[in-house]
């Protein structure tokens, strides 16, 4: 007998080593993720580098991990680990859904990941932090540097006057551990002062106190009294009040949301830089961070580093009413000390003359000195914005003047409190601002403010200067201005900073329209998803505060000057003639609009296969039509950036610009066949050459041609309808039979339908029957088990009386037994002398009424168990 033939499988081959046997990383390829534990137990600080052998990121990233190990290998143990042998107990525990993996140990403390770039310098940036995730301040212009810094800083201070550490000092230790664990990016930089003089400067007082510094917002000292003084705590703290001025992006890039949900939240200016983190000092990164601390901070009497004494100041808990009346002091000395919630507002334009408008800046202000508690600079309320507009609208025919040479503003009252106004402030502003730079220091220096008759003026010592008593009152006229200090609270055009490093990134850049020829991998752009825009800063200027700071103010003004990047097909551009003409981004403006030419335009893209099928209908189109009057060519859409009128989301489109009247562009109407003699019809008839110039003999015969072919084709097309009516009436039969035999095999299936129906009604009925009977029968049964079981205990309970009485009808026969011995005994005894014969008369007698009485109840007792019987 022939037996079935078992598969054969081929085992796997064994792993072999991954890393070099000279490195300083221990390689465990057979997976003993055992023994690595072991390994751990003995150093301070364990890398974990997780890996597959076939993995291409897993072999890119070898090189890194061996250039790191080199470097820290006496601080640092490297452990790589084969997480893919079968066998190796790493591929039994972990499950990974990606490689390489790095995981790191700081004692105890782990694993902390890594998923930053798989560079060496940024692998040995983490693993430093992770080493040293606290920095000793010992100094106060230490401290000053540490404070000046872009990433978000937490400080605590710590008296080292116990042994071994003072209370509290691991947990902000691990809570730093714990920041890397949760934010691989290291945004949150973790300082300790052990100084007390040093630690006063920032209104830190007792040992274990913790402090956020903010630059743009009030800094903040860990509530002890609310929260518990937790590792987990003062991370989820940190975390979650920090503040980000300036973010790094790095794509892991792989498929992710990080961008898209970037860019959701706004506009935002992608600055790519090439970075270092190994270096000590970052020139270019310094700037662009005074840069983005001028931009969000919106109190000017800050500068663009921290002032140390101020901080201490603010932020000091004995911070009262005094503080309070030496900022007043200091409001009155200074034009204003915080920045009021502002709109700005555009007045319709109802005069002819053109490139002019009324822009006006509408603030909420809030009066001091009329509540009795100290009164901040009151936060941007859309209730309040609400209202002011609403105030502003209903008067607004105040400032409808055609030319204006004055700022005039008004006040209105709050309709909400009392102690709240409104003030609007308006000039005629040009467009594009030439006249008013010519004119911006006169305006400036000598402001002419003219109050209109409804406004009432303020002179209150005690409130707060209006908006016109500043410099930059709005933000639209100060675009010369090379301050951009708290500009992020004065447009509605706020900007997220973002940086990208240049040398991992630049694809991001090049796509955005960076040249891939520059030297100096340097580049800005902003990006605008709602508006569906984005502006590139000129790669020709250097990438400086300066450049950045004009780049920002340019963006924020209500008319911006900058002009719309748009993508161009680097494939496109050639030198030889084609009879089609293939336009670009940065053709299409010189081949549609300003060609002296008829232009037919093509919309395609690469992957649409009717536009395909289209060129030889075009190649014949530009051999018919005249090159010296018409221009036919096509642009992908897929590989280039239109204005927006002249977008479509539709493949293929077809649109034809006449000659002189370009702006008048027709659509070749979708519901026509796309053919060569409906494409001539449709431009003969919106093209303007038979007015123009006389027809000649060759242009007749070509005519004469066309029409030729024309109704050639249109004999072709009747003869084709002709036969699809025809073969359109067959089926028509072929339906109609079918039709009817549906219809009868329809009345078939009703009739079955209804027979089955009164079945089932029938056999319903029987079943609610049979069911009814059920219900009866058990019923019975129940009553009738209910019976016999009172039968039965009934008969346990007279068979238990039956034994019972055995028993008695038993001693009671013994006990007559022993009486008839004793009659026979006294019988005998008859022969007594007679002396004894009174008693024994009498004994005798007794025992007679005493046997007589034992009798009469024994019958008794044996009738009544006779009848239990």
């Amino acid at each position: 007998s022939c037996s079935r033939a078992k598969d054969v499988t081929m085992p796997a081959k064994l792993p072999v080593n991954f890393f070099s046997t000279r490195s300083p990383v221990i390689d465990l390829f057979r997976g003993q993720l055992d023994y690595a534990d072991q390994l751990r137990q003995d150093s301070e600080i364990v890398l974990y580098f997780f890996y597959a052998p076939w993995c291409g990121q897993s072999i890119a990233a070898r090189e890194e991990i061996e250039h790191v190990a080199s470097r820290l290998s006496d601080q640092v143990l490297f452990v790589a680990v084969n997480c893919w042998w079968n066998q190796g107990k790493c591929r039994k525990q972990k499950h990974f859904f990606y490689f390489p993996v790095i995981h790191l140990y700081h004692r105890s403390f782990g694993p902390i990941e890594y998923k930053g770039p798989m560079s060496a310098v940024y692998i040995e940036k983490f693993v430093r932090r992770v080493m040293t995730p606290l920095l000793y301040i010992s100094s106060r212009s230490k401290l000053l540097d540490f404070l000046s810094n872009y990433e978000p800083g937490v400080v605590g201070f710590f008296e080292f006057n116990a042994s071994p550490q003072p209370p509290g000092y691991l947990t902000f230790f691990t809570s730093a551990l714990h920041s890397l664990k949760k934010d691989y990016l290291g945004t949150i930089r973790f300082g300790v002062v052990t100084d007390k003089r040093v630690a006063e400067e920032i209104s830190l007082v007792h040992s274990g106190s913790v402090y956020l510094h903010r630059h743009a917002n009030t800094s903040l000292i860990y509530p002890k009294d609310i929260m518990n003084f937790t590792a987990e705590n003062i991370c989820k703290w940190a975390l979650e009040n920090r503040e980000m001025l300036i973010r790094w992006l790095r794509p892991h890039g792989g498929k992710s949301l990080l961008l898209n949900n970037e860019l959701k939240k706004g506009p935002a200016l992608l600055i790519f830089i090439p970075y270092d983190p190994l270096a000590e000092i970052h020139p270019l990164l310094d700037e662009i961070t005074k840069v983005a601390l001028e931009y969000h901070k919106c109190n000017k009497s800050q500068a663009a580093e921290p002032d140390l004494q101020h901080v201490g100041e603010s932020d000091s808990p004995a911070f009262d009413s005094s503080v309070t009346d030496a900022h007043l002091k200091f409001s009155e000395t200074f034009p204003i000390a915080k920045y009021p919630c502002c709109n700005t507002v555009v007045l319709p334009q109802w005069h002819s003359i053109s490139r002019t408008h009324n822009v006006c800046e509408l603030c909420v202000n809030q009066t001091l000195g009329v509540k009795p508690n100290k009164v901040h600079v009151p936060h941007c309320n859309f209730l309040e914005i609400e209202a002011a507009l609403d105030s502003f609208y209903l008067q607004e025919h105040t400032f409808f003047q055609v030319i204006s040479n004055t700022i005039e503003c008004s006040n209105f009252l709050s309709f909400y409190s009392p102690f709240s106004y409104y003030t609007a402030c308006c000039r005629t502003v040009n467009r594009h601002f030439l006249s008013l730079i010519s004119s911006e220091k006169t305006i400036f220096q000598t402001p002419k403010v003219a109050f209109s008759s409804h406004g009432k003026k303020d002179n209150t010592q005690f409130s707060i200067p209006h908006i016109e008593d500043r410099n930059c009152f709005i933000p639209d006229l100060n675009i010369s201005s090379t301050n951009i200090t708290g500009l992020s609270c004065r447009t509605n055009k706020t900007l997220n900073l973002y940086l990208l490093d240049s040398n991992l990134f630049w694809i991001y850049a090049e796509r955005l329209g960076a040249s891939r020829s520059t030297h100096f991998k340097e580049f800005a752009a902003i990006v605008d998803l709602k508006e569906e825009v984005h502006y590139v800063l000129d790669q020709n200027q250097s990438l400086v505060g300066s450049t950045l700071e004009n780049f920002i103010k340019n963006f924020s003004v209500l008319y911006s000057p900058l002009k719309r990047h748009l993508v161009d097909d680097p494939s496109a551009h050639f030198h030889e003639e084609h009879m089609v003409t293939e336009v670009t981004t940065n053709t299409f403006h010189e081949t549609v609009f300003l060609s002296a030419k008829n232009v037919l335009l093509l919309y395609y893209a690469q992957w649409c296969g009717f536009c395909a099928s289209l060129n030889h209908i075009f190649i014949q189109l530009a051999r018919l039509l005249p090159p010296d009057s018409f221009t036919v060519a096509r642009i992908d859409v897929t590989r280039n950036d239109l204005p927006w009128e002249f977008m479509t989301d539709r493949l293929p489109t077809i649109l034809f610009f006449p000659h002189q009247r370009k702006e008048q562009s027709v659509k070749f109407p979708e519901d026509f066949s796309v053919n060569l003699p409906n494409l001539l019809k449709f431009i003969l008839h919106h093209s303007s050459l038979s007015s123009s110039e006389p027809c000649t003999k060759e242009c007749l015969h070509k005519e004469s041609v066309l029409q030729q072919g024309h109704i050639s084709h249109l004999e072709r097309e009747i003869q084709k309808l002709r036969s699809e009516i025809s073969a359109l009436h067959q089926a028509h039969d072929q339906l109609e039979a079918q039709l009817s035999e549906a219809r009868r095999e329809e009345q078939r299936l009703q009739q079955q339908k209804h027979t089955l129906e009164k079945q089932h009604k029938t056999l319903q009925l029987h079943s609610e029957q049979l069911q009814a009977t059920y219900d009866q029968k058990n019923q019975e049964l129940l009553e009738m088990a209910e019976k016999l079981q009172e039968l039965a205990d009934a008969s346990e309970n007279l068979l238990k009386e039956n034994a019972l009485l055995r028993i008695l009808v038993a001693s009671r026969g013994g006990k007559l037994q022993n009486k008839d011995e004793i009659k026979e005994s006294l019988q005998s005894e008859q022969t007594l002398s007679e002396d004894n014969d009174i008693s024994l008369s009498t004994a005798t007698a007794a025992l007679e009424e005493k046997r007589i009485d034992n009798i009469d109840t024994i019958e008794t007792e044996h009738s009544s168990g006779n009848r239990t019987e």
